[in-house]
């Protein structure tokens, strides 16, 4: 079986799952769909100048998270915005 390392943000969610309420269908599809969105199917390869790099990986430490989830992040609200 594998193990799977949980992020503070999941963790938090696993140890807080009793304070959650059901919702509607409607609003389970409405996640569902978003949590499907989020889903990370690509590859990317870049080259970025190290001290940019150092700085995004100094506050992703600060925030709890892997720095390429980080970067992801950022990747997506761009995207979307």
């Amino acid at each position: 079986m594998r193990i799977i390392k949980l992020t503070k943000q999941e963790r938090w969610i696993e140890d807080h799952a009793e304070e959650f309420v059901p919702v509607s269908k409607e609003e389970y599809q409405k996640i569902a769909e978003a949590l499907e969105r989020k889903k990370r199917d690509a590859v990317l390869n870049i080259r970025v100048n190290s001290y940019d790099l150092a700085h995004i990986k100094q506050k992703a430490q600060k925030l709890g998270i892997k720095y390429q989830t980080f970067i992801s992040e950022l990747l997506h609200k761009v995207a979307e915005a």
